[in-house]
């Protein structure tokens, strides 16, 4: 199965989170600026003529589809590098994906989520088995776990 990771950060660290990001083979993302606020309800800044509050702060949002096994080294990447332990860090929400295509050349699913030097590359080049559970990779795996 195909997994989005939507991930709101602080503006200042989008260049670490996108480094550590790199480090760890995830190539495709997209990065949207939005505004907004969660459970602090904005800022209060004093100027010139008083106190005035900003509610709608500015954000970065990640957008990320992976395959299901790279999930959790992907979130934990994100938190870690996005971190600064101070209210309005962010949030990671995670979404299935019923399916990806990829327009150019037609590609499906994980094959279409596939570029060069990504983490499933990177993965293999470290000698990790990857176990895909989806469809018929899962049940060939159960088969054959089943013959030894």
């Amino acid at each position: 199965m195909t997994k989005k990771i939507e991930a709101i950060i602080r503006t200042e660290k989008l260049n670490e989170v996108k480094e550590a990001l790199r480090a760890i083979g995830i190539v495709g993302m997209n990065v949207v600026e939005i505004r907004g606020h969660g459970r602090q309800g904005g800022i209060k800044l004093n100027g010139r003529n008083g106190h005035y509050h900003v509610d709608l702060l500015p954000r970065i949002q990640l957008n990320i589809i992976l395959s299901d096994h790279n999930v959790e080294k992907t979130i934990e990447t994100i938190r870690k590098s996005a971190a600064t332990g101070a209210i309005g860090d962010g949030l990671i929400f995670l979404y299935p994906v019923e399916d990806v295509i990829r327009i150019r050349t037609g590609e499906r699913n994980r094959d279409a989520l596939k570029y060069a030097d990504d983490i499933d590359e990177k993965r293999e080049q470290a000698g990790e088995t990857i176990r895909v559970a989806i469809g018929a990779d899962a049940m060939m795996d159960d088969i054959l776990e089943y013959c030894e």
